[in-house]
């Protein structure tokens, strides 16, 4: 599985046609809505706002008034055919006054994509879990020491300590070779 590394907007244009397609990368589908619902607002004068979004396993599309399968299937495709997960891609197109035909427009809204995933950094990414760790303040150096290539998300000091991490299925292991308390959150994709 890949991902895109940061947020890319590309523009092309086709038969007097504006394509503008916007990459995002997005964590959960509430993200894409309130995405969704953003870019609706910023293009209102837009004639189409078609997209596809892809999350794990949950995917979907939209051709927004295009004839059905023209934009959304393509822009889906696309994203599939590339291996990406947790991402959004929508299309803007302001209509230049020439029909393009089902051909063309499964042809434009590809080519939008496929330009704009050309232009973003695609990352690998690898199975994983988001889990909370807790240990005692003695404990501090070690586990700092044991997590220095982790993404710590969050620490927090009480009675004891409390971190939130990104850890790749394998390193699990050494969680519990280090005896330390721990409770999975959720199975996550970490970038590489």
């Amino acid at each position: 599985m890949k991902t895109i590394m940061n947020n890319v907007t590309n523009e092309i244009i086709i038969k007097n046609s504006r394509f503008i397609c916007c990459l995002y990368k997005i964590k959960n589908t509430n993200e894409a809505i309130d995405i969704l619902n953003h870019i609706r607002l910023e293009y209102k004068d837009a004639t189409h706002c078609c997209y596809a979004y892809i999350v794990d396993n949950l995917k979907k599309s939209s051709d927004d008034g295009e004839p059905g399968g023209t934009a959304g299937v393509p822009i889906m495709m696309v994203l599939e055919n590339n291996d990406l997960t947790n991402i959004l891609a929508v299309v803007i197109r302001y209509f230049g006054g020439i029909k393009l035909g089902a051909g063309g427009l499964v042809r434009a809204y590809t080519k939008s994509v496929t330009s704009s995933i050309e232009e973003s950094n695609v990352v690998s990414l690898i199975s994983g879990y988001n889990i909370d760790i807790e240990f005692t303040y003695n404990q501090i150096k070690e586990i700092d020491y044991l997590l220095r290539d982790i993404k710590i998300n969050n620490k927090e000091f009480n009675d004891i300590v409390n971190y939130n991490i990104d850890i790749p299925i394998d390193f699990l292991e050494n969680i519990k070779l280090a005896n330390i308390t721990y409770k999975i959150r959720n199975n996550i994709y970490i970038e590489k």
